[in-house]
């Protein structure tokens, strides 16, 4: 009976207030100035690099294209009052419609919930959201307002898909900063923990801020991960392997086999310059490349070097010369064989993509076959980045690269967290600043954080070619002096997306297909870019599809396509046997040719910005 009662007296709102007061006064003043000392540090570790000019803040940009985009938006809706009325009155219910909650939770009356989270929604998974009647207010206030001002945009029906894309993406922002879990006045869980540590967490999470303000040079550096724990080629990237070419831009790596016997056709892996390889080779139990090894591929990688103001200028041509080209060189010199299958990941992909249709189009047949991870070739559908593309702010990109002659890989990583800032953002700013915990190791995400600079000319070519004027699917590409077309890859094709992902979107490989002028194998695997990709059948998690040919909607062959658990990846291999499956000795790199330059990983992947 007493805990009915208790639990009654908890639904009405009037949880034990005791939990939200202060232990011990003292202490926790004493903790408050700690506190406003470490943000003291944490200001001037932002301040001074601005002050010694180390450091040029470019908020106006992307602060006047939000502004821009916010004005087209009510624009619409304040030029109509009758239509301005209704959205304002839809608000005005909404609220209406909490405050009556509230009074009816406060006087004891059993309510439905009211306005709830979405499903998978993890920051109200605190009872008191829903127990005691303040929190449970702000919870709902906010929700109304921000599913109003998510509606507004959706029904905003004179805006241009751009614009509407780029409001979309800028409400989710703010709506998710401005989250009452993400302070600690607002946050039960925060609240309690402060009083229950006196304000210990607040002076360590004031500390961790100042360190990740130090430690970005001016920026902030969101540590999302215990990177103490990991070194790479000592705990990451260990799949044992040599250096065996090395140019300005890429080092070429061949791994040691593991098999008597290897495929004839070598495999060389082009992954994306924007990150670093060894997102294919983690650890043991998840290396892509290690697997592959095992399979029996004789295994070769395009370790990007991370750029500086030396390499400002190399563009596409560059990339394609120095990198793939380069590497096809060496493994040639290393192994004798001019016959080679090729994977690109993201945009390495559209790299090689486009260095297939340059290498068609002047005679050039190595490569044998292709697979592309989670790579665009049309942009049509390209997903949140398109936000960030436009003419005005990929002029002042431009302008920002052009004076060090690259782009700092902080601005990028940037860029990638904001578009799951739910995920990749807000809970660590929350557990570190404010609860004043240290991130758990993990190395998924401490490869997230190892960023590597873009180099000017190349960043700016992907940019517009790509994003902006989509010229790759146009056939409107120049490279050497003269265009090429994706229809004249006329080899095979292993093309594959993930489910949710959010970068390069499964719609939008799907699109892609229709340009290339060979067979093509559309394969869809569950989860996102990288857990998509990564996914080893050890692990026996996610699943994927395959079907008929990719022609027309992307929805049908959804629907038709066939569901397989488990990783795609052996699914791969059966592929790549169906084309040539003739193997030979092992091939060894210290037997070769070729000379040694280092051992694996290399020294351009150990390069930190």
């Amino acid at each position: 009976m007493s805990r009915q009662k208790d639990e009654e007296k908890n639904a009405s709102g009037a949880s034990s207030a005791e939990q939200y007061m202060v232990k011990d006064p003292e202490q926790f003043a004493r903790n408050l100035a700690h506190m406003i000392e470490n943000a003291g540090k944490a200001a001037s570790a932002w301040v001074t690099p601005r002050e010694r000019g180390e450091v040029r803040d470019s908020v106006a940009e992307p602060m006047a294209d939000m502004v821009k985009t916010f004005s087209k938006l009510s624009e619409y809706w304040l030029s109509d009052p009758a239509r301005a009325l209704e959205a304002q009155t839809k608000l005005f219910a909404g609220y209406m419609s909490v405050w009556s909650n509230a009074i009816g939770k406060m006087s004891g009356e059993r309510r439905d919930p009211g306005f709830e989270p979405e499903r998978g929604d993890k920051r109200f998974q605190d009872p008191e959201w829903g127990q005691n009647a303040f929190f449970d207010f702000l919870k709902q206030a906010y929700l109304v307002t921000s599913r109003w001002a998510s509606d507004l945009v959706e029904h905003a029906d004179g805006l241009d898909e751009h614009t509407r894309h780029k409001a979309q993406f800028y409400v989710r922002q703010i709506t998710q900063a401005i989250s009452p879990s993400n302070f600690v006045l607002t946050n039960p869980e925060l609240f309690r923990e402060t009083m229950a540590t006196n304000g210990e967490n607040l002076v360590k999470g004031m500390k961790m801020l100042a360190e990740d303000i130090a430690a970005g040079k001016g920026e902030l550096k969101l540590r999302q991960a215990d990177y103490s724990k990991f070194a790479v080629g000592k705990n990451i990237a260990t799949t044992p392997g040599k250096v065996v070419g090395r140019s300005e831009l890429a080092e070429i790596i061949q791994y040691q086999p593991t098999t008597d016997k290897v495929l004839k056709r070598p495999l060389l892996i082009c992954p994306p310059w924007i990150n670093k390889f060894y997102i294919l080779d983690l650890n043991p139990e998840k290396s892509f490349i290690r697997w592959a090894v095992e399979q029996g591929h004789t295994v070769f990688v395009i370790s990007w070097v991370n750029p500086d103001e030396r390499h400002g200028r190399k563009d596409w041509e560059a990339y394609i010369a120095e990198g793939v080209e380069f590497a096809l060189d060496t493994i040639e010199a290393a192994t004798g064989e001019k016959a080679v299958n090729a994977i690109g990941y993201c945009v390495g992909g559209t790299l090689l993509a486009a260095a297939l249709a340059l290498m068609a189009n002047e005679g050039d047949d190595r490569i044998k076959s292709v697979t592309f991870f989670t790579t665009q070739v049309d942009f049509t559908h390209a997903g949140d980045l398109k936000v960030f593309v436009d003419e005005d702010q990929v002029a002042a990109l431009e302008r920002a690269m052009n004076e060090k002659g690259y782009l700092d890989g902080t601005k990028m990583a940037t860029a990638f967290n904001m578009l799951r800032a739910g995920d990749l953002i807000w809970p660590y700013v929350v557990n570190n600043y404010m609860r004043g915990k240290e991130p758990m190791p993990f190395d998924l995400l401490y490869w997230n954080s190892d960023s590597t600079r873009m180099a000017a000319a190349n960043h700016s070519f992907y940019l517009r070619n790509c994003y902006m004027e989509n010229n790759l699917s146009r056939g409107e590409l120049k490279l050497r002096g003269k265009k090429v077309a994706l229809n004249d890859i006329a080899i095979p094709v292993y093309n594959l997306a993930a489910r949710e992902d959010h970068i390069a979107p499964a719609r939008s490989v799907f699109a892609g297909c229709r340009h290339f002028g060979g067979e093509v194998q559309y394969v869809m695997a569950g989860s996102g870019h990288i857990a998509g990709v990564v996914n080893p059948p050890s692990l026996k998690k996610y699943q994927y599809w395959t079907g008929g040919a990719p022609v027309g909607d992307f929805d049908a062959w959804v629907a038709a396509a066939t569901e397989n658990p488990g990783s795609w990846w052996p699914h791969w291999h059966k592929w790549i046997e169906s084309l040539d499956k003739r193997r030979t000795a092992a091939r060894h790199p210290e037997k070769e040719k070729v000379p040694i330059l280092a051992d694996a990983p290399g020294e351009y992947v150990t390069v930190r910005v």
